[in-house]
């Protein structure tokens, strides 16, 4: 019976037959064992609070009347990824401050990113290679077992990294937008502070006055703003900002605040000067980049431009001798 199974399994599939049906078999059991694995227990605080005891949650009331827990949210029962926590965050506490801090800069600020961002991945990975090993079973017979193990190894590798390259792009974008337009908040901000405003006023009517030209910029000098109201101090303030920007030029920024107000020299003096180098950094970056233009062409011009002075220049030369010859 095994060896007609065999058999029948290697004429429908190919050579790669028993182990395509091996794969799938294994992928099957894998997805049913998930909901049993990621199960979990229920929480002792979860029944010291049913129960009353300890003064978790519970009110008091008259004799003779069950003392009932206070809910202070109400569960749906909806799918939520908190209870798969364990399983989507790294375990190394240095794994899970760079991964926070690469989708901070990322613009990504919920508590639930870092699992949001690997459940994404887990999923965007196990459909590809769901995809791929579809595609096999259905033209096993015109694929040979190396392109079977491509056509769904690849697609799988896509699908896993794809949340990596989006995340990285998002960063790149983001730091690019921040670095364009903080010249221009700090020429706002410099006349804001030469008006009489505090640092405080003027940092929250730049986070204002920015939203429609810079949304990123805006955000943060808005955090920083709402952490000064809530009393956080600001020196750390700062450098919070500075690490969640990843950018230099804020990291700079922060330095020269911190070196003012440290020295008791003028705000308004070192903004100024600071600005003017900003945008005379700025400058130097466009022209950076317009040198480059040249350069970057030379590989589309030769492509796209030489070939066809050739074949319009020696085509007729090399068509004349071939008939001459033959």
């Amino acid at each position: 019976m095994l060896n007609q199974s065999l058999e029948f399994i290697t004429a429908a599939l190919g050579p790669m037959g028993p182990v395509i049906v091996a794969g799938v078999f294994g992928l099957l059991l894998i997805l049913l064992s998930l909901p049993l694995i990621l199960k979990k227990g229920p929480d002792p605080f979860d029944k010291l609070r049913g129960s009353g005891l300890g003064g978790f949650g519970a009110t008091s009331g008259p004799v003779g009347t069950t003392n009932e827990p206070s809910r202070l949210r109400y569960n749906s029962g909806k799918f939520n990824l908190q209870k798969f926590e364990s399983y989507l965050t790294p375990k190394n506490e240095e794994e899970l401050t760079a991964a926070k801090l690469k989708l901070l800069q990322a613009g990504y600020r919920s508590a639930g990113a870092v699992g949001n961002y690997n459940f994404l991945r887990m999923v965007l990975g196990l459909v590809a290679l769901m995809g791929g090993v579809i595609y096999v079973l259905f033209n096993s017979t015109h694929l040979s077992p190396t392109m079977m193990i491509v056509y769904i190894l690849v697609p799988g590798a896509i699908g896993y990294f794809l949340p990596v390259y989006w995340v990285e792009r998002r960063l790149q974008t983001r730091r690019e937008e921040i670095e364009n337009g903080f010249p221009d908040a700090l020429d706002l901000m410099l006349v804001c502070v030469e008006a009489g405003q505090s640092m405080d006023q003027s940092i929250l009517r730049v986070a204002v006055e920015i939203k429609h030209a810079n949304k990123s910029l805006s955000e943060e000098f808005e955090i920083v703003a709402n952490e000064l109201r809530a009393g956080k101090d600001r020196i750390t303030v700062l450098r919070d900002m500075g690490e969640r920007c990843g950018v230099t030029d804020i990291s700079s920024f922060v330095t020269v605040l911190i070196q003012s107000a440290s020295f008791g020299t003028s705000i308004s003096d070192a903004l100024r000067v600071y600005a003017a180098e900003m945008r005379d950094k700025r400058i130097m970056r466009a022209e950076e980049k317009a040198n480059k233009l040249p350069t970057k062409m030379t590989l589309g011009t030769m492509l796209f431009t030489v070939p066809p002075l050739l074949i319009i220049m020696v085509g007729p030369s090399v068509y004349n001798i071939y008939v001459s010859l033959f």
